[in-house]
Parts: structure tokens; sequence; C-alpha cells
């Protein structure tokens, strides 16, 4: 449980966002939108759990992450994410342990249709996480195997779900996208806003 407290203005006047992610995606995505926040990156596990079904491993992870930073600022607004990538509405592609790993999941990829689901949690001062979801069809071309090791040799997918940026090096591989662009990158940023308005982080 969240300890109990009412929102203290800062030296701004208001309390501050704190983005509970260390990923340069999500922080250049929130600058795009000119969103003020601050980083505190979250430490905890992200092992799945025994019949968890991906949306749910992806809200939990989001409202964990969250809940660990906020823990610590209590008096200001904590934003958390989890971004997943998922083959046959169960199989998670999470970051690549090698790059081995990476050419496997690029393989599985090619000339497949996937989802890229992004759970966002929020934590307004005092109250309990406001949790939701964003969900993305991807659809790649077929992948020759000499590109799969250009890229992979590149390093980009190695800090990737599904081993792969949309606003990198496999931005030419996409032939068809169904949802948010920016929810594959990484933060779904229509509906983050929409959050941060209800919540009254964001005034209309």
């Amino acid at each position: 449980m969240l300890p109990a407290s009412q929102p203290e203005e800062n030296s701004r006047g208001r309390p501050r966002l704190i983005l509970a992610s260390a990923s340069p995606r999500r922080q250049e995505l929130l600058r795009e939108a000119r969103i003020e926040f601050e980083v505190r990156p979250p430490h905890i596990s992200e092992d799945r759990n025994p019949g968890e079904t991906p949306i749910n491993y992806a809200l939990r992870m989001a409202r964990e992450k969250a809940e660990a930073v906020a823990w610590h600022y209590p008096q200001e607004f904590v934003l958390g994410a989890d971004t997943i990538v998922v083959l046959n509405e169960e199989e998670i592609l999470g970051k690549p342990q090698d790059a081995q790993d990476a050419t496997r999941m690029l393989r599985l990829l090619s000339g497949r249709l996937h989802q890229v689901t992004t759970a966002v949690s929020l934590i307004a001062p005092g109250h309990s996480p406001d949790t939701r979801s964003s969900t993305t069809q991807v659809h790649f071309r077929v992948l020759e195997e000499d590109e799969i090791q250009r890229y992979v040799r590149s390093g980009e997918p190695m800090d990737k779900a599904g081993a792969y940026a949309i606003q990198g090096g496999a931005a030419p591989w996409v032939v068809r996208l169904e949802g948010d662009y920016s929810n594959v990158v990484g933060l779904p940023l229509p509906l983050v806003t929409e959050m941060l308005h209800t919540s009254r982080f964001l005034k209309s």
C-alpha cells in the first residue's frame, strides 16, 4: 500500500511528473509532447508469473514500476510503463539476451503480424494507480537473412522488446501498422495525455 499523502507544490508551484523508466525512447516522446518530467528508474523483478497472460503481465509490470517509485515520491505524479511484443497472442518477445537471441526473434517476426502492447500506470498523489494499455498491430515484410545479421551487428536490437526499433533500422520492414505509432516506440502518447488530463496534472 502506498503512503497516504496530499500533493505538495514544488518550487515551480505544482507537483512534478516522475517517469519510472530509464528508456530514452519514452523520455524523447514526453519531450516531443512538451510534457515536463524527471526520471527515476525503478528496480523490480520483471519475471512473468505462471499462467499470466501477456496483457496482465504488462499491466502488472507498469503498475509495479510506478508503485516502486511512488513509494519514495508520494507527493508527486509517477508514470510507469511496460512494452511487450507478442506473437500468436501468447508468446512474449522481450529484450534479447544476446545476438543469437535477437536473431531468433527477428526470424520469428519475419513476414508475420504481431502485437505491440504498452501498459501505462499513473499514480497521482494520494490516489490508487490508474493503469491502462494500448495495443498496435504491426506487420513485417519477409526479412532476408543478411539484413537480419547486419541489423543485429549494429547493436540496436539489444535493449528493445522484440529486438527492433520501429523508429530506427527496422522502419523499412513495416508494411502495415494498425494503431498508435508512439505506442510501438514505447509510450502511447494519446493515452498518456488523456490520463494526465484526467488526473489534472495537465490542465485543459
